[in-house]
Formats: C-alpha cells, sequence, structure tokens
C-alpha cells in the first residue's frame, strides 16, 4: 500500500537529518553525508519496491531478485538494512555497502556516494550515524510514496537550505527556474525529440516527460 509524502513532509524528513549533523561538521559539508545516505535509502526502497511486485506477480524469489536488480544491483550485504543493523563499527558498514554498490554497477553509480569521512568517528561517531540511519528510516522513498520529481524537488530543497545554512549561495548547484523556463521555451521541443542536457541534475521540470534524456543525473533512479 502506499504511503505518499506530500513534498512538505519529504523536505521536513531531509531537513531533519542535516540538523542532526549541527555542531559536528561544518554546514557546507552536510551535503557530503545526507545526499549519499538519502540515494541509498532511495535505491534500497525502489529495490524493494521492484522486488515486492515481481514476487506477488510470480511467486518466485529467483525471478523477484532478478527482476529488481535489472533497474540497479544491490549485492547481498549491501542493503540498507545491512546498515541499520550494524551495532558497532556503522561508517565502515556504510562504506562497504557504497562501494560494493558502485563494483557492481560501474557505468551507472561509479562515485556516486562521494568520498566523505565515514570511517572518522571523532568527526562522524557511531551514535551520530545510527541517528542518520533510524531517521531516514521512518519512511519508505519506493517511486510510489516519493515520485521522480518530488525527490529532484527535495533535493534542490537541501541544495538551498545547505546554502543558506552555511551563508553562501545556491546558485553555483543548480540553474534559477526562470532560466530554465527560457531555455525550454527556446528550444520548442516536440514530442518525440530528444534534448541531450549534461548538467541537468535531477532532471525534474526541466523537461515534459516526453522529451527528457538526462545525459548525468544526480539521482539516476529519479
Amino acid at each position: 500500500m502506499s504511503d505518499h509524502l506530500s513534498q512538505k513532509e519529504l523536505e521536513s524528513c531531509l531537513w531533519g537529518a542535516a540538523t542532526l549533523l549541527r555542531g559536528l561538521i561544518d554546514a557546507s559539508d552536510y551535503k557530503q553525508y545526507i545526499f549519499p545516505l538519502l540515494f541509498f535509502k532511495r535505491l534500497s526502497d525502489v529495490w524493494d519496491e521492484d522486488y515486492r511486485e515481481a514476487f506477488e506477480e510470480s511467486q518466485d524469489e529467483g525471478y523477484a531478485a532478478a527482476t529488481a536488480n535489472d533497474r540497479f544491483t544491490i549485492p547481498e550485504g549491501a542493503h540498507w538494512k545491512d546498515a541499520r543493523d550494524a551495532s558497532r563499527d556503522v561508517g565502515r558498514a556504510l562504506l562497504n555497502a557504497y562501494q560494493a554498490i558502485e563494483a557492481v554497477n560501474p557505468q551507472r553509480l561509479q562515485g556516486v556516494f562521494g568520498n566523505a569521512a565515514w570511517t572518522d568517528k571523532a568527526q562522524m561517531p557511531d551514535e551520530t550515524l545510527k541517528n542518520l540511519i533510524e531517521h531516514f528510516s521512518k519512511h519508505t522513498l519506493s517511486l510510489a510514496n516519493v515520485p521522480e520529481d518530488e525527490l529532484g524537488n527535495g533535493y534542490e530543497y537541501l541544495i538551498k537550505k545547505f546554502a543558506d545554512d552555511s551563508g553562501h549561495t545556491a546558485q553555483e548547484f543548480y540553474t534559477n527556474r526562470t532560466l530554465v523556463h527560457l531555455m525550454a521555451q527556446m528550444l520548442e521541443p516536440k514530442a518525440g525529440e530528444n534534448i541531450y542536457d549534461p548538467t541537468c541534475g535531477t532532471g525534474g521540470r526541466r523537461w515534459t516527460p516526453e522529451v527528457r534524456q538526462a545525459g548525468k543525473q544526480v539521482f539516476p533512479i529519479c
């Protein structure tokens, strides 16, 4: 059953995760930890969603797992629930999961989790990471609950909040909406045409679904 999150609920959840890092790291570094966790949770929840739908159709666990892996492969031991079950060395558990996922999805996910200091307990103790994991675990970030564009909007919301909180401008991270609409009006894309946009970010709302073709996405499953 779908438990759809409103945009306001999603944004509240995302910013709530960031507030758990206050006092530990600089606000400009929040994104190094929040975005990988957000993507990891999304990836795992979408995998579960695909698995569940395929299993309900076939009652075959092997078929369901293969179907779920068609989108992105999650190796055994590298699912969100595995990191959540870690009682110690949580940063190492997360890092191992990230590396395993990137290794089996090299064409699409190489480097997507960044290079934050997950195993530095002085900066990011187990308790903080456990709190972050439990915070994200409150909601299921499946496609049914959080459609692609809505998650993309949430991502852009976080970028702006991070910039505001650190006293910087968000303009270096994403294109102003006014310019986005102007670009679309100038190109006048027609149904059936493709637009190559190598800096589309999340791809949210820039192009209509019929003509959107992402060159590089921050969230490839969005």
